[in-house]
């Protein structure tokens, strides 16, 4: 297939990435946009579970099983479009038969509607109203974030309001990922057009009413920066605090523009103050976006290298990059693929301290190739390393201060980052 390298993230379903059970063909969650060479982030049997936190428009339903046995285990509904396969753009026996055939534990395949839709998902945009949902009970769902600017923030909907209906359907007890499916709307496979209409049922406390809302083409916000708590004007500093004008700034995923968002987000911060870069749950992206990301914190220099089939294959970041506030970077068992590649490149660079737990493990590189019934299968042509020589398939990124059961990681990541404040 033509076009650019990218890395493919499970899904913008935020949590811990499980590693596939017995040998089975790992079903994702994806969203955001396309290239030729890809770094695979995958979920096991926890895909469409609520167990993985908020789920987004923007977020993509999960692929259906393929004959290895892909599937999450869990009963909700394949991929939209999926489950009414004929010939043509939907066949995907090609691409199952290589994958079957190739014993490669991170291969995937995809119909081409499944590809089209992953590859869309990347650009890190999507038609939609705005919102996040999650599942709160055995059967409550509600709104869990709601997108500045959209639809359904002028309307005035609000993070925690519950979402009784979608166009009538009820959605109490369904999975997270079919309510979604209700808020894109639109054909199995696809999504409603730009200004189709969607009807929203909702209640907050007692009040019960009914929100008729406009789908708009919008943007995956990816990066998001939470002041960190310091001492009140006239009170005494805090050693263990971080120094006035820290922050938290998360990337929930690398999508089109998440380098870019996060360069503002971090131009943006008062100056003098630390920065906790929280990867925790990141499951990857598009490596172009890692690059750009590492580019932020680093003036120049090498950022990974990759295998591309024969040929060994560089990214440096660009020169020009903030190397003064003090960095602190925090991860965990979700931290995947190009996020591994994010901390190990500021770890081996000595810019940043890591901190929590081991990472995921997913370090190899898959490589799409469009079969003649128009599937796509994905096949591992190599692994990418740190520029220390690190390769993390498998064994994960190690941190710098491992975070112990029982521990608070942000707690135990702002005092380091406290210190490393007071030593700059």
């Amino acid at each position: 297939m033509s076009g650019t390298s990218k890395f493919v993230p499970h899904g913008f379903v935020r949590g811990a990435a499980r590693a596939p059970e017995g040998g089975r063909r790992p079903r994702r969650i994806l969203r955001g946009a396309g290239l030729t060479l890809v770094f695979v982030a995958v979920l096991g049997t926890g895909a469409v579970t609520e167990s993985w936190g908020d789920v987004a428009e923007g977020d993509a339903a999960p692929v259906s099983p393929g004959p290895a046995g892909a599937g999450s285990g869990e009963g909700g509904p394949p991929y939209e479009g999926a489950a009414h396969e004929d010939a043509g753009h939907d066949a995907v026996h090609d691409a199952e038969e290589l994958v079957s055939r190739s014993g490669d534990r991170w291969a995937a395949a995809y119909t081409a509607r499944e590809y089209a839709g992953l590859r869309q998902s990347l650009d890190g945009r999507y038609v939609g109203v705005g919102v996040s949902v999650r599942r709160t009970g055995a059967d409550r769902i509600e709104i869990a974030r709601v997108q500045p600017g959209s639809p359904a923030a002028k309307a005035g909907v609000r993070a925690g309001d519950r979402l009784v209906t979608v166009d009538g359907t009820g959605v109490e007890g369904r999975p997270v990922t079919d309510v979604v499916a209700l808020l894109r709307g639109g054909a199995p496979g696809e999504g409603a057009p730009p200004g189709s209409r969607v009807a929203l049922g909702l209640s907050r406390g007692s009040l019960r009413w009914e929100e008729g809302l406009e789908r708009a083409r919008l943007s995956v916000e990816t990066v998001t920066a939470i002041p960190l708590g310091a001492a009140s004007p006239g009170a005494p500093e805090d050693p263990d605090e971080p120094a006035a004008g820290a922050a938290r700034v998360r990337i929930d995923s690398f999508t089109r523009g998440t380098g870019e968002q996060l360069r503002r987000a971090v131009e943006d911060l008062p100056p003098g103050g630390g920065i906790l870069l929280d990867l925790r749950g990141n499951s990857g992206g598009l490596v172009a976006e890692a690059a750009e990301a590492a580019s932020v914190f680093l003036d120049g220099g090498l950022v990974a290298t990759y295998g591309d089939g024969d040929t060994e294959r560089a990214l440096y970041a660009e020169p020009g990059g903030d190397t003064a506030s003090p960095l602190v970077v925090l991860v965990d068992g979700g931290t995947m693929s190009a996020a591994e590649l994010l901390a190990g490149a500021l770890q081996d660079r000595g810019r940043a301290v890591v901190v929590g737990t081991r990472t995921f493990g997913k370090g190899s590189v898959q490589e799409p190739r469009e079969q003649p019934d128009g599937s796509v299968a994905e096949l591992t042509v190599g692994h990418y390393t740190t520029p220390g020589g690190r390769t993390f398939e498998e064994g994960g990124l190690l941190p710098d201060l491992e975070v112990l059961p029982g521990q608070d990681a942000q707690e135990e990541a702002r005092t380091v980052l406290s210190g490393l404040a007071t030593r700059s």
